[in-house]
């Protein structure tokens, strides 16, 4: 469904529901970890089943039509090969690509990907893909991001490296076409550091961008950033795959494995129905207060006509007690107007 449901704030991806009241959802992106092997991003694909995933994401590289030549002076800092000999060499072709998607479609999963092209694009779009990724790189990429939301699907989009301005201006092309969307906060390091996650950039995209469905694209080596980008509201988070940390290549060291991504599945589901909420007592917790809480009891004995104090009175558990704990001080100078034993709970019939 490319459509937002604006009385409550959701879109969905063939089938699922997207935003703040539903299930947070998980994106496993194998991206380029099959070093362009069909074969190994078949391995993934299986892996990522095995460990639960609905939506799989890959990257759709066309080295020649997203880079120019100059690109082979760029050595990301993460790697030692230029960035165009690194794409170049992880992409699969249009017909791999194809029958990978068939695959994941096979295993019951769901297939999206980021185009990083125009003509990675129309790819996309003639296989009729669901939804597409817009990586960071692309946040600001205007003509692309422009293309892309002409085609009326639902957009993800990551927001690394760029400014709420810049974004602003992002958002204002997608809305021109109507067109659901999601916006990703996202540190562009791989792997992020902890001191560069800064979780409060979810807060401010929810500040900046209200009736927006926001999240986390998450390049850490844990999901410990994933966990607290859900707990601050966030509706998506996506992290790379792997089915091995004991593979080779440049977005490895910062994805998740079956094991982890099986943690992050059953973790966002957990602080999903942890979060929200206010701070005021539940119903549920009546029958504990009943123990838990105190009531004014006597401490001596006190003879009808004895002024209540500190010295015949105090507070002990349980709470079911007429006088509570709070109110100790405010019986201080009545008079008892009956003799009440030790250790007794005060009622207001035994005062005046």
């Amino acid at each position: 469904m490319g459509k937002l449901n604006k009385n409550n704030l959701f879109f969905e991806i063939d089938g699922i529901k997207i935003g703040p009241k539903y299930s947070p959802v998980v994106i496993a992106e194998i991206g380029i970890n099959h070093n362009g092997s069909l074969k190994i991003a078949k391995e993934l694909v299986d892996s990522a089943k095995r460990a639960g995933v609905k939506i799989l994401k890959h990257q759709t590289h066309i080295a020649e039509h997203e880079m120019s030549k100059e690109a082979k002076k760029i050595v990301p800092v993460h790697t030692k090969e230029n960035i165009f000999d690194i794409i170049k060499n992880c992409s699969l072709s249009e017909e791999e690509e194809y029958e990978l998607m068939i695959y994941v479609k096979k295993k019951g999963m769901i297939f999206i990907s980021t185009p990083f092209s125009k003509e990675a694009a129309d790819r996309l779009r003639n296989w009729n893909v669901p939804a597409y990724k817009i990586g960071s790189g692309e946040c600001n990429n205007y003509p692309l991001l422009d293309h892309i939301a002409s085609f009326g699907k639902p957009i993800i989009i990551s927001t690394g490296m760029n400014t709420i301005k810049q974004i602003k201006k992002s958002i204002g092309i997608i809305k021109n076409h109507s067109v659901p969307y999601a916006i990703l906060h996202t540190t562009n390091l791989y792997p992020t550091p902890d001191h560069l996650v800064r979780l409060g950039a979810i807060n401010d995209l929810i500040k900046f961008f209200p009736n927006t469905i926001v999240g986390l694209s998450d390049h850490t080596v844990s999901n410990h950033s994933s966990f607290g980008a859900i707990a601050l509201g966030a509706s998506i988070v996506e992290r790379h795959y792997t089915d091995t940390m004991n593979r080779v290549g440049p977005d490895i060291i910062c994805s998740m494995d079956e094991i982890q991504c099986k943690d992050l599945l059953n973790g966002v589901e957990i602080i999903f129905k942890q979060r929200g909420g206010s701070k005021k007592p539940v119903k549920e917790e009546e029958s504990t207060a009943k123990f838990a809480f105190a009531s004014v009891v006597s401490i001596k004995n006190i003879k009808k006509g004895e002024y209540f104090s500190s010295d015949n009175l105090w507070v002990k558990r349980p709470g079911t007690g007429e006088i509570k704990a709070e109110n100790l001080t405010d019986l201080y100078g009545k008079i008892a107007i009956k003799d009440i034993e030790k250790d007794e709970f005060i009622k207001k019939k035994n005062f005046k």
